[in-house]
């Protein structure tokens, strides 16, 4: 059990920890880039492990894991062969229960990426699809249909994939020629599951069952929106729509009703395993779709606990524009009784001090300042927050990575470089002045699986550790005092009358919280000290591009 104050009343109140997710801030590891403890250039689940002292200390109160199952590795692991075992390239079920029982030591949470909407097109299921022929069993549990025009040459709708070219790839049957068509709405490694056929809820409900017995503690569930597809299939009256956005945009292949009726089935899994020791699992998804309310039927009382809200991610560096996404969150997300699940950055998107930076003014420090204000803003909100690996060192996105080391599937397919993501993927720099730094060993001259620049020496974690200024040191002092201050955390927040281009808000029992979105100082809401600021600020100015917290007992209505 724990105490916190209430938001509104100011009265303690008990909660059980069971209730752990409602405030929780999740590490996500990109587990390839992470660590290497075996010196093939690749982050591994022993690698996980041994970041997890570091991890502690950073103060987060969990991690999630991108996948690490059996996988060809077209798209890094997110095309997965076999769901309920560890691919030899990140060890083995024996090093998970390692990691698992050193995070239970010390009490860091674990999340594993479970990825439902698609599989591998080396799944065992599908190679027996291929094998067993139109209108068979196997066949039944993916979306394979007949071609159109003449002897069925062109694809059975015109969809397209997120990752460019069409949405569908003809089979060679086996007595060799031309066959049915299966969909796929990224890549053709990747065929869509039919949750329409219950052979397929039922086994990743095994596969739920098989790592919560192992002692997980949830799991992020990737395209929670997906999963169902129109019945019919029919044309899209934009058919390039998830191509040209990189996002679930069709509504006849996201967003189906039907869908809720999993999240509703994999909650009841959850809350047996939570009747049974009383630690609640949680389930958090990746949802997207166009309104915070649609949003917020995804979190509804019985279906996923929270859903990644990315809003703010996408929003323009305005105070305007953050002040808009945080209200319509705060109104028709907590609604449900959920929390808003905030995120800044993730391994699909550009870091956030480029993101946040200006071509104009590179060099400046601005996109630094920008992300370092927009971390301080984010802890400050009522709810739960993810922090992308690398964004507490203020990792730049890498941009000029050379074609020929690219891997990202969307290069592959479409030839462009428009938002890939190896940029953001690009491994962590631990020690030293040259790459490595520190992120692989055991084989002298092992190199990272992508190249780190020269530059990445001055974000290295020992140097950042060592230095009182860095990005590390403001989300340590933020994690901190968001763990031991009871107006953070879960619950309410109130607006403050601001300047032009300033976001104010009170939490709780006067933790007050202000961004400076300009470039100019201005007054601060509070005359006093910061509590803590992310960057230098004197008492009664904010400077720009600055976000600070104070406790005072007296703000403006």
């Amino acid at each position: 059990m724990h105490n916190r104050r209430h938001a509104q009343t100011g009265q303690r109140v008990t909660l059980n920890t069971h209730r752990w997710w409602r405030d929780a801030v999740i590490y996500q590891v990109y587990v390839r880039s992470f660590l290497d403890s075996t010196g093939d250039g690749i982050g591994d689940l022993a690698g996980v492990r041994a970041g997890l002292p570091y991890l502690k200390k950073l103060g987060v109160d969990g991690i999630w894991l991108s996948p690490f199952y059996p996988s060809p590795q077209h798209d890094h692991g997110y095309d997965v062969a076999d769901y309920c075992d560890v691919d030899p390239l990140f060890g083995d079920l024996a090093e998970f229960d390692l990691l698992m029982t050193d995070a239970r030591r010390l009490g860091v949470k674990v999340l594993l990426d479970i990825v439902p909407n698609h599989c591998s097109s080396d799944h065992p299921w599908f190679r027996e699809a291929l094998d067993a022929g139109t209108g068979s069993r196997a066949r039944a549990r993916f979306h394979f249909a007949e071609g159109r025009g003449p002897d069925g040459v062109e694809p059975p709708n015109n969809w397209h994939a997120m990752f460019g070219g069409p949405a569908w790839t003809r089979t060679t049957e086996p007595d060799g020629t031309p066959g049915q068509w299966y969909l796929h709405m990224f890549t053709p490694e990747q065929p869509d599951l039919n949750w329409r056929n219950p052979e397929v809820g039922a086994h990743f409900e095994h596969v739920l069952r098989f790592w919560l017995d192992r002692g997980v503690d949830g799991f992020r569930i990737d395209v929670a929106a997906g999963l169902f597809k129109h019945p019919d299939l029919p044309d899209s009256p934009d058919p390039e729509a998830d191509a040209r956005t990189r996002d679930s945009v069709n509504p006849l292949a996201w967003n189906q009703p039907e869908v809720h009726d999993v999240w509703r089935h994999w909650r009841s899994v959850c809350e047996e395993y939570t009747a049974r020791d009383g630690h609640e699992r949680l389930l958090v998804g990746e949802v997207s779709v166009p309104t915070a309310r649609e949003h917020a039927e995804y979190v509804r009382h019985d279906e996923l606990h929270q859903a990644f809200f990315f809003d703010l991610l996408s929003a323009p560096w305005n105070a305007d524009a953050f002040r808009k996404v945080v209200s319509e969150a705060m109104q028709d997300i907590v609604g449900t009784g959920s929390t808003v699940t905030w995120v800044l950055n993730n391994h699909d998107q550009v870091r956030t001090v480029t993101r946040y930076g200006e071509p104009t003014t590179e060099g400046s420090g601005l996109g630094a300042a920008r992300a370092r204000a927009a971390a301080l803003l984010m802890l400050a909100l009522p709810g739960a927050a993810y922090i992308y690996q690398g964004e507490e060192l203020g990792l730049p996105e890498v941009v000029d990575l050379p074609d020929d080391v690219l891997t990202d599937p969307i290069y592959r397919r479409t030839g462009s470089r428009a938002r890939i993501r190896d940029g953001c993927r690009v491994p962590l720099p631990w020690s030293g002045a040259a790459s490595p730094f520190g992120f692989t060993s055991g084989v002298e001259g092992a190199k990272p699986w992508l190249p780190q620049p020269a530059y990445f020496a001055e974000y290295a974690t020992d140097r950042a550790l060592a230095d009182t200024r860095s990005f590390w040191h403001l989300y340590r002092d933020g994690l901190q005092l968001r763990a031991g201050l009871p107006q953070l955390g879960e619950g309410t927040l109130r607006w403050l009358e601001t300047p032009p281009g300033v976001l104010g808000f009170v939490r709780g029992d006067g933790l007050v919280c202000a961004v400076n979105f300009g470039t100019a100082p201005t007054s601060a809401p509070v005359s006093g000290t910061p509590l803590l600021s992310s960057g230098p600020c004197a008492p009664g100015v904010l400077p720009g591009s600055t976000a600070a917290w104070w406790i005072s007992d007296c703000t403006n209505p």
